[in-house]
Parts: structure tokens; sequence; C-alpha cells
């Protein structure tokens, strides 16, 4: 942890993973201080004033403003569980606005009903994310039935924009460009960048003929097949180095 996270508390228990962290990772005590921020709110500085083998109270200083997200929505096809939390906090890290997972025709449809999300695995993903990162925004996490949904969802965006968004996919088949050429053009906040990645069977004939329609880009990672965590990781990496976010804030 960069930033330790806290969403109003002030108080973290022996139970819990932060004071862990504070006591045996940072070996800190009464009086010490170490880099904290809210949720989704301002980062900062926590004074801890008591600790003892049962917990710890401290009081927190904001010192600088949230730090925004990227304008990158990553649209995933549901992986498999095991993979699901190491995607989230990979791309959370990485400062991805929002993480859109979606059932699609060649999917493993169990892993749509995984209980990861109800049990707030997801979202653990998505803190430890940013708390590697050292910033308090968290991605939003959407999740949806079919690629039919998610493209309407997209077209929704556009339309609270009133601008079109910048749409690639990525595919083995009938890539234009390498994504690190993609045509992404000018992304700001109110004119995002949207990019599809398959589960790990990839899209069907119908979902690329969909992506197409929908005016995606069809781009490619070259010719070997990755693992969907591998191909999510990188594929936003190159996205938000294409699209300047690596050169500083954008």
């Amino acid at each position: 942890m960069n930033i330790v996270l806290f969403d109003g508390e002030t108080y973290f228990s022996r139970g819990d993973a932060r004071y862990q962290h504070i006591k045996k990772i940072l070996r800190k005590g009464k009086s010490d201080s170490f880099q904290a921020g809210v949720i989704n709110g301002s980062e900062g500085e926590a004074s801890i004033t008591s600790m003892d083998d049962q917990g710890l109270s401290f009081v927190f200083t904001p010192m600088r403003p949230m730090r925004p997200l990227h304008p990158l929505i990553a649209v995933i096809g549901f992986p498999r569980p095991i993979q699901l939390k190491r995607i989230l906090r990979d791309l959370a890290s990485l400062g991805v606005s929002a993480v859109w997972l979606t059932g699609t025709e060649l999917g493993e449809k169990s892993y749509r009903e995984s209980t990861l999300v109800d049990r707030g695995a997801a979202r653990e993903g998505l803190l430890e994310g940013c708390m590697q990162a050292g910033g308090t925004a968290v991605p939003e996490l959407r999740l949806f039935d079919s690629l039919e949904q998610t493209l309407a969802a997209a077209d929704a965006l556009d339309a609270e924009n009133g601008t079109r968004s910048f749409r690639v996919s990525l595919d083995v088949q009938d890539a234009l460009c390498p994504l690190s050429r993609a045509p992404f053009g000018e992304v700001s906040a109110g004119r995002p960048a949207l990019l599809f990645i398959g589960s790990e069977r990839g899209w069907s004939t119908g979902e690329r003929a969909l992506l197409r329609a929908a005016g995606c880009t069809v781009c490619s990672l070259g010719s070997r097949i990755l693992r969907t965590e591998t191909a999510a990781t990188a594929a936003v990496a190159i996205t938000l180095s294409a699209i300047g976010c690596m050169e500083g804030e954008k």
C-alpha cells in the first residue's frame, strides 16, 4: 500500500488489513503518521492518536485534492473468477475511469454468475489497485449480460456527453492496425476512449459485426493469443500511452 484508503472511519481494528499493514509493514506507532486518503476524496496524511493490540485511531489532514482517473473505459468479457480480482487490481492501478464487464456469446456462462462481486472481492481488487498506485479515485464497475447491452450503455454515455467516444476492439482477426497506432484522436473526460477486450474465447462472428457497426476500429496486440488478464493489462497500458496519459495527467 502506497496510500491507506478509508471511507469516513478513523479507527482500524486488529483484524483490518490496514491495521496489520501499518503495524507490521510500515512499523508505525502512536504519534507516527502515514499517507492516507478518503475514497473518492482528498489525499493527505493521517496521524496515529492511539494504538494497541486491539486497533488504532487516527486523525486525517487533507493536503491534496483527488487526482482524476484517465478517460479510458475498459470493456472486458467476463474472465475466470480467479482472474477477476487481479484484472481489477491492475486496471485500477493504471487509472482507468471504469471497468465494464460484459457477457459474451463465446464466454463461459458460469463466470457471469460468480459471487465475487456480491461478496465484495471485486471492490476489494479495485481498492488494492488504488492503494498500490497511491490514488484515491476508484474506477466505476458495471456489469452487463451481453455485448448488446454494453453497446447501448456506450451510446447512452455518448448522448450524455454530447459527443462520440473513441471505440477500439481487440481481435486477432481482421485487425486494421496495431493497437499502438489506433486513431484515438483527442480523448478527454467528456470524450473517453472505450477499449473492448473479449473473453478467453474471443468474439463471435455476430459480436464482431456489432462492434464494427458500433464504430469500433479493430486493432491487435500481435499474432499471439493472450490470456484475458495479460491482454487487458497490456492493452490498457498501450492505450494510455497512445492517448498521452503516461506523459502526465490528462
